[in-house]
Formats: structure tokens, C-alpha cells, sequence
């Protein structure tokens, strides 16, 4: 059964991408069939996939019909693109901008109904092909959009992303009371809160410590994750050149190894804790 997943905040920078493409790629490694969908027109997921790509196959990812054109034809496969074994990608474009107006478009407020069967578009489409995936991972933006909504729409699970600053721990509040609401307007959706993943500003600074603390008041100590994501310069070489592992390129050392340590560690905590054992 698929498990579809959301990484959220309403603050941008926190590490959203980052973190849903790591996942993504390390619940592949386990032999877990899994879909990035990047519902982002900035396509930041897309672009750290392609360079992902790139990077183990010496080529460019070859990307023939963009997500916008495959939901426009009714025909999201054909969007569907292997980045590697188990890791597939919806890619996202600067044309899914169009998307809020294709929708406005295709629901008329005068239609029963029509917000919803504006969100539930893309789960009507996705439905197609989700069967064929042990995990779906949305990538969305830092807002409150129809984008948000789709993928919430969709989702099983929602992870939020807090980065150790008040901003980040704002929006993460603010994006939690939203799914509240979220959950209570639409009947039918049926997703869980995993956790809350703190992700380290600095290392072992005070603040981060006590944005950890104040996280664990509000929202509860069980509900953050035990694996915590430390500050690692490694993830900013990730996001310019693509994934690496020791095996793939002579640039590899030990932080290769101690960033993919914590990230198998963290998507081992998240199957446990979306009962995927």
C-alpha cells in the first residue's frame, strides 16, 4: 500500500527540499519504490534530482513532457522520469505556475463543489500511477497555496520541518493550526502528523536548544523526532552538484558517509513511524 508524505512549513529556507529528496533517495536505497512529486514552480527538488542524476550517469536527465503538460493531457506517466533504481521524480517547471489558473479554469466557482475538485485534481490524476510506489513525497512551497492544498488533499503523512529559529518555529505553529483547519473542512482527507524534525541552525548553540525546548511545549515531546538533522556543509555541495556516495565520485569522504548515516537513521524512524515495517 502506497504511503504519501508531506514535508512542510510555513517558512521558507527551513530545509523542506533538502530534506524530502534525502529521504526520498535513502528509503530508495532501502529497496522502497519511491516518487518525488515536486509541486514547487521554483522546482528546487527537480533541480537537486537532475543534478542527482547527472551526476551518478555523467549525462542530463532527459525530461520530454513537464508535470503541467502531463496533468493538462491526462496523461501524468507520461511525466514520470527514473532518476534511479527505486527513485522516480514528477518534475516540476516554471510552466506549473499555470497550474491555479488551468484549474480556475477547468472548476468554475459556479460548480458544486469547486474548490474541492480543484485540489482533488491532482490526486484524481496521481491515482493513476500511485499503486506502483511504496512511498510518494511531496515537495510544496513555504505557503499557503493551492499547491499546499493538493498535496495535503493527498497526503498520509505530514512532517514538519523546523529549523532552530523563532521564524521557523512561527511558521511551524502557523502551518500546524492550518492543517486543523485543513483537516476539519474537508471530510474526506485522512492524513496523520509524523513529527516534528528539527533541523539545526548551528551545532550546539544555545538557541538551537531552546527552540528545541519551546517545540517540545507546543506541540509535545513524543511528536518530535528522535534523529535530529545537524547543521552538515555537506547538503549545501548536494544541492550545487547532485547526491554523492562514496562509491560514486572521487570527491567522496568521510562527511559522505556521516550525512547519509543520519539520513538512513531519520527514514528509518519515519517508516516506523508511518507503520511501514
Amino acid at each position: 500500500m502506497t504511503t504519501k508524505m508531506l514535508f512542510g512549513n510555513f517558512k521558507g529556507g527551513v530545509g523542506k527540499t533538502t530534506n524530502s529528496v534525502m529521504v526520498a533517495y535513502e528509503l530508495a536505497k532501502k529497496g522502497y519504490k519511491t516518487l518525488v512529486c515536486d509541486l514547487d514552480p521554483q522546482a528546487n527538488s527537480t533541480q537537486l534530482l537532475r543534478r542527482t542524476y547527472g551526476l551518478q550517469n555523467g549525462i542530463e536527465l532527459p525530461i520530454e513532457n513537464t508535470m503541467m503538460v502531463a496533468l493538462q493531457e491526462n496523461t501524468i506517466k507520461n511525466s514520470l522520469v527514473e532518476i534511479m533504481e527505486n527513485l522516480y521524480l514528477l518534475p516540476s517547471h516554471k510552466d506549473f505556475v499555470n497550474y491555479p489558473d488551468f484549474l480556475e479554469l477547468k472548476f468554475l466557482p459556479n460548480e458544486p463543489d469547486y474548490k474541492k475538485k480543484r485540489i482533488s485534481f491532482f490526486q484524481d490524476q496521481l491515482s493513476k500511477i500511485e499503486d506502483d510506489f511504496d512511498y510518494i513525497i511531496f515537495d510544496v512551497p513555504p505557503t499557503l497555496s493551492i499547491y499546499t492544498d493538493t498535496a495535503l488533499y493527498s497526503s498520509d503523512y505530514v512532517i514538519i520541518v523546523l529549523q532552530t529559529q523563532q521564524r521557523s518555529l512561527d511558521g511551524a505553529e502557523a502551518f500546524w493550526e492550518y492543517l486543523q483547519t485543513f483537516y476539519n473542512t474537508y471530510k474526506d482527507v485522512d492524513f496523520d502528523i509524523a513529527g516534528i524534525l528539527p533541523v539545526l541552525l548551528k551545532n550546539n548553540v544555545g538557541l538551537d536548544n531552546q527552540i528545541i525546548d519551546d517545540a517540545k511545549k507546543i506541540f509535545g515531546e513524543e511528536t518530535l523526532f528522535n534523529v535530529i538533522i545537524k547543521h552538515m556543509e555537506r547538503l549545501k555541495r548536494y544541492d550545487r552538484q547532485g547526491i554523492s556516495e562514496q562509491q560514486m565520485t572521487a570527491q567522496n569522504d568521510f562527511h559522505d558517509i556521516k550525512v547519509h548515516h543520519i539520513y538512513s537513521d531519520l527514514t528509518d524512524e519515519i517508516i516506523e513511524r508511518t507503520h511501514k515495517n
